[in-house]
């Protein structure tokens, strides 16, 4: 067995490892709604360019991604299709929770059929909050999960609380 699969790397080859998972993140888009243009503008658009952030948006399967951004609203007959997209990725994995409908429900909160919150379904890293949230919304919320995976400690995987943008 290996110093990696021991947990036991030295602190600069973790050093290493965590840039260069920061600045390689393959995102999987989960366009639910309305925020999902919203989405798309900050991954396609050549105003909001990710890609000199190191994401690259459109990876073929879940099999390949690094992250997956979900945006809108979740209802209860989706959220075993956001399971399973959710457990075929990689580990370490990450989720980004993007618009009010995915953090809480948002205004439908309270219909029967939607779900209150991605993180019902699966574990959620970073929220942007925003009804539509904005494009630079995204990115800062992109930054955020950055600079978690800088400091990410290998042999303890983060467990605690998740980032909110603009708190």
């Amino acid at each position: 067995m290996g110093l990696v699969e021991s947990g036991k790397t030295p602190k600069s080859l973790q050093t290493l490892l965590n840039m260069s998972r920061k600045y390689s993140l393959w995102v999987y888009q989960w366009g639910l709604a309305c925020c999902a243009l919203e989405m798309g503008a900050a991954f396609a658009s050549p105003r909001y360019d990710v890609m000199r952030l190191g994401v690259i948006p459109l990876p073929a399967s879940p099999r390949q991604a690094d992250m997956v951004v979900v945006s809108g609203t979740v209802t209860d007959k989706m959220a075993p299709a956001i399971r399973r997209l959710y457990e075929q990725m990689p580990d370490p994995k990450y989720v980004i929770s993007m618009g009010s409908c995915a953090n809480c429900g948002g205004p439908y909160w309270d219909s029967y059929s939607v779900t209150k919150g991605v993180d019902q379904i699966i574990p959620v890293d970073v929220y942007v909050p925003g009804c539509p949230p904005r494009p630079e919304a995204l990115l800062e919320g992109i930054v955020m999960l950055q600079e978690r995976i800088q400091n990410e400690d290998m042999q303890e995987r983060w467990v605690g609380e998740p980032i909110v943008v603009g708190s």
